[in-house]
């Protein structure tokens, strides 16, 4: 589409939402803070002109109408609040639905590359004996459940079309190797399962899954996935926030390269960061 259609297509539809919502020519040139006269030359047959992009927006908005479907751009008419209203969702993720809904963002974004920060360390690399731990007094899940969960993501992993990226702060591994935090009562043994159960994956999968380990004293982050050009999810405890917009999808998959640009442990090396920690654990 040539600049002249795509200017026919956009006075039609500002003549339609115009109409549709009984708004005349001072009264939409009054709310979006242009002249009358610049109002009718973008409505004038004769001319190939395109507003300004603020003004575009000005008029979408005041119009409530899509930017998008105003510029000719998609066929959607859906009203500015439709749009907003589902461009959030929230799912608790203490019910089976957020659970489904997780492995349906999973199934979407195949092909796509999917970049995880994960609350601690990830779901798909955890062994069984540290998902029990984690788990067993979590009123919103069972133990059982996760580890079923965990093995699913681990299958999705194997597939040849998978790309996954994970970046999480090497500070969170340092305080599970020495049993810091929350992983206090963990036994030594389980912490050195799971080091060795970690490696072997990141060994067997490499390139297709990429471990980044960050400086958590420089950067900071809270846990989201970006499932390709899907959606983006937050994990806030007890609830997800899925974003759908492009917007939102950009802001975060900058974020996320820029924690990978900042990490001190690159994918390539990850394994012998961890072999490190795991000679730690064995001078223990």
């Amino acid at each position: 589409m040539d600049r002249r259609d795509t200017a026919q297509r956009f006075r039609e539809r500002l003549l339609e939402a115009m109409e549709k919502g009984q708004v005349n020519r001072s009264t939409l040139a009054a709310r979006i803070g242009i002249d009358r006269s610049t109002l009718s030359q973008l409505l004038s047959a004769e001319a190939d002109r395109l507003p300004r992009a603020d003004t575009a927006a000005a008029i979408a908005s005041a119009l409530n109408v899509s930017l998008d479907w105003l510029l000719g751009l998609s066929q959607h008419t859906k009203l500015v609040a439709d749009i907003l209203q589902e461009s959030v969702e929230v799912k608790p993720s203490a019910d089976e639905p957020a659970d489904e809904s997780l492995a349906a963002w999973y199934a979407e974004a195949a092909g796509y590359k999917i970049r995880h920060v994960p609350t601690r360390l990830p779901d798909l690399l955890k062994t069984e004996a540290v998902l029990d731990y984690e788990y067993r007094d979590f009123a919103a899940r069972s133990a059982d459940r996760a580890i079923a969960i965990s093995h699913g993501r681990l299958a999705y992993v194997r597939l040849p079309e998978t790309d996954i990226e994970i970046c999480m702060s090497r500070q969170s591994m340092e305080s599970f190797t020495r049993a810091e935090g929350i992983w206090r009562d963990l036994s030594l043994s389980a912490r050195h399962e799971q080091l060795d159960h970690m490696i072997g994956l990141i060994d067997e999968l490499y390139p297709t899954l990429r471990v980044f380990f960050f400086d958590g004293l420089t950067h900071f982050s809270v846990p989201y996935t970006v499932f390709g050009p899907q959606r983006t999810v937050v994990y806030v405890g007890q609830m997800f926030f899925a974003f759908n917009t492009i917007e939102h999808i950009r802001v975060l998959t900058r974020h996320f390269d820029a924690l990978v640009r900042a990490s001190t442990v690159p994918a390539h090396v990850a394994g012998d960061f961890l072999r490190e920690l795991r000679q730690e654990l064995n001078g223990d």
